[in-house]
């Protein structure tokens, strides 16, 4: 256990011995999510002055990344509950209060997640499909759909946004906070996937939901803009979900090991694969592309811990991180499931679910598309 870690090896263990169970069944990680939570793994992110550990995101990303190596899917579910705590701590560090209540309300025990995407959105957070309606006093009323809900069982907070076009010639977009006990939405019991079960990201379908107005946090322009709250949250997720995928990577890669050293060759009178020079080549080309992952993703979590100045150069890190991490990872499942042969298409099989859940990552934001145009533009600037 690391000098950091709020998750003993045994609670681990445990974590990793249900991780089939809720695959097989679709069900979520509810087990999980309580022990994990008993532990103070949900407060992480929050400083001392509101009752949390204060830990960086570079310690909570190496968290993740271990506890990725157990149970992908309730790595990549509580990711969404971190990014918004992480979210609230870095504005909160340089002097912005605006999502105090985030990190007071997950002292408390309030589960944090995600109500961003939507079917067809490429424009991810600078545009919306949801229309928010202003009300009487502040408070907005939401009316759209949101996919890829993780959390969906047990968040009690939800993060929402939508298109406010109230004023012609100027839409907004209205970020929030929807409460579990609010009116006006509903969560469809439509997650069965080929990977990632456990998440149990189901659709949320808003009807009206009312969001308070203390509760209403951004209202932004359509379109790009430089507003810290959208930098913290492509800092936080994109650091998050590549440090849950170098965990993904990280466990093919023992497991190709265990492997090698398992299986024998007739052919090689009894000796083991790990003897067998093509399959030492395809460890080692693995254990080469997940050893170069480490430092990226904590060069770049250490920067947002102490504040460094990328300025437009930090968007295309953060979305070559992502891009990177998910498809290593994709490569190190690839190449284990070679090692260990024919046995990985089992059901029951890990590395068989590995490479299910690893194929994720090809969905997040920003996914392939969207990174090499932020990046094109940033060394070739926009097309006119």
């Amino acid at each position: 256990m690391s000098i950091e870690s709020l998750v003993s090896d045994d609670l681990l263990q445990g974590i990793r011995s249900r991780a089939a169970g809720y695959d097989a069944d679709n069900s979520f990680f509810t087990e999980d999510l309580a022990e994990l939570a008993e532990a103070g793994y949900l407060r992480m992110l929050v400083p001392a002055e509101f009752g949390g550990p204060g830990l960086g995101l570079a310690s909570v990303a190496r968290e993740q990344t271990r506890l990725a190596t157990a149970a992908p899917a309730t790595a990549l579910a509580v990711n969404m509950h971190l990014v918004w705590t992480g979210v609230a701590r870095l504005l909160h560090d340089r002097g912005d209060h605006s999502l105090d209540f985030v990190l007071r309300e997950a002292a408390e025990g309030e589960v944090f997640a995600f109500g961003n995407s939507e079917a067809g959105n490429d424009q991810v957070l600078f545009d919306s499909t949801t229309r928010a309606e202003p009300q009487p006093g502040g408070a907005y009323r939401f009316f759209g759909q949101k996919i890829f809900t993780s959390l969906s069982p047990a968040w009690t907070r939800l993060g929402i946004f939508g298109r406010d076009d109230s004023e012609p010639g100027s839409p907004v977009l209205v970020h929030g906070f929807l409460a579990r006990e609010a009116t006006g939405y509903r969560i469809l019991d439509d997650w069965n996937t080929l990977g990632m079960r456990a998440t149990q990201s189901r659709t949320t379908v808003l009807e009206g939901a009312e969001v308070a107005a203390d509760r209403i946090v951004r209202r932004l322009p359509v379109g790009p803009n430089g507003d810290p709250f959208i930098f913290a949250m492509f800092a936080n997720f994109e650091i998050l979900i590549a440090a849950v995928y170098a965990g993904i990577g990280e466990r093919a890669l023992e497991l190709a090991v265990q492997a090698a050293h398992r299986r024998t060759s007739m052919k090689n009178d009894g000796r083991t694969y790990a003897a067998d020079p093509d399959i030492r080549w395809k460890v080692a080309e693995a254990a080469i592309a997940q050893d170069g992952l480490y430092p990226q993703v904590e060069a770049l979590a250490r920067d947002v811990d102490s504040g460094a100045d990328h300025g437009a150069e930090w968007f295309p890190r953060l979305v070559g991180l992502k891009v990177r991490a998910t498809e290593n990872a994709r490569f190190v499942v690839d190449q284990a499931l070679r090692v260990a042969g024919g046995s990985s298409m089992s059901a029951t099989s890990e590395l068989g679910r590995l490479y299910r859940d690893v194929l994720a990552g090809m969905f997040h934001p920003s996914d392939g598309e969207s990174a090499h145009s932020t990046v094109a533009n940033a060394w070739l600037g926009p097309l006119s």
